[in-house]
């Protein structure tokens, strides 16, 4: 047996020289862009955007893979399952840290089993009324839910959604009781808000800006610290009084845990790229959305205080948990 020992101590050198020369060598095929939601939507049309501008400084293809369903848990098990070699990725929203908290039952781990990115964007959401409701600010629609508590109701893109969670955040601070309708998606809570089915709506500014400047849905606040530069004239919540709204929503780049730090850093420096590229800044601008494109370690704080925020909104809202 001695005289194997050489040629196994050449087998393990000669496989600690490979595995860091194939990450230098990253990439040398395309990458695979996983969008756990369908094409044609907010998260959808940014991915491309994005990814067709990282392709640029990677010298490889991304490719956009829409894989829908579950909420955006079937394509985030997709990623999570992969090899950790920086040739798939997931691009998702918030919701990814509201998972853990709503669902009974995941398939994957959200905090072990990844690995974050970058932070691609932060969306601000916009509290906004049925323009068949005789309210025109926070306050009139505070006033109006008190005078009538459980009468009224809002609508969401899903139970447990970050639009959902939102509004209960809300309802909290404000001190009213809403009914709570869920439809498939923003667009039926905007169609319903048009038709006055509901009364009021947490909506992502990006998908809910073309109704507010048709008049079809009427604004009442924005979320986050400072007015919007898309919605000047609409006042924040908290300028209402009604605090605890103070966030805003992200898209935000995931790698499986595993993938070495010098790819990661790699993917990180083109989306950076991409984000401060004046035609991607000047699209994400125009969608109503804020271009960010952060370090890894600045997203992975931002995920895990998420990780605890969300956790303590669905416990006070007594939100069940999701088979």
């Amino acid at each position: 047996m001695r005289r194997h020992r050489p040629l196994i101590g050449l087998v393990v050198a000669a496989c600690a020289f490979v595995a860091p020369a194939s990450s230098q060598s990253y990439p040398n095929r395309p990458i695979r862009l996983v969008v756990p939601f369908a094409a044609g939507g907010a998260v959808d049309t940014v991915g491309r955007i994005v990814a067709a501008k990282m392709a640029e400084p990677l010298g490889q293809p991304v490719i956009v893979e829409n894989r829908t369903g579950a909420g955006g848990n079937i394509g985030a098990d997709t990623v999570a399952k992969s090899p950790p070699d920086g040739y798939t990725l997931l691009l998702t929203t918030s919701g990814h840290a509201i998972t853990p908290s709503l669902y009974r039952t995941v398939p994957y781990d959200a905090v072990k089993d990844f690995t974050p990115v970058s932070q691609v964007l932060a969306t601000t959401f916009v509290l906004v009324a049925s323009p068949k409701l005789p309210v025109h600010t926070v306050d009139e629609a505070v006033g109006l839910a008190k005078s009538k508590p459980g009468k009224l109701n809002y609508g969401s893109s899903g139970l447990g959604a970050p639009l959902h969670l939102a509004m209960e955040v809300f309802k909290h601070s404000a001190g009213i009781d809403l009914l709570h309708i869920p439809y498939r998606g923003d667009a039926p809570v905007n169609a319903a808000l048009m038709s006055g089915e509901i009364e009021f709506a947490v909506v992502p500014q990006s998908t809910g800006l073309p109704f507010i400047k048709a008049g079809s849905i009427r604004a009442l606040g924005v979320t986050g610290t400072k007015r919007s530069p898309v919605l000047p004239d609409v006042p924040t919540i908290a300028e209402a009084g009604v605090t605890g709204l103070e966030i805003r929503s992200w898209n935000g780049l995931f790698a499986p845990a595993g993938t070495p730090r010098e790819i990661v850093t790699a993917i990180q420096k083109a989306v950076t790229a991409a984000m401060v590229s004046p035609e991607v800044r000047e699209r994400i601008l125009a969608m109503g959305q804020d271009p960010i494109g952060n370090t890894p370690e600045e997203f992975d704080a931002l995920f895990k205080s998420d990780l605890a925020r969300f956790a303590k909104v669905i416990e006070q809202a007594k939100i069940q948990r999701l088979d």
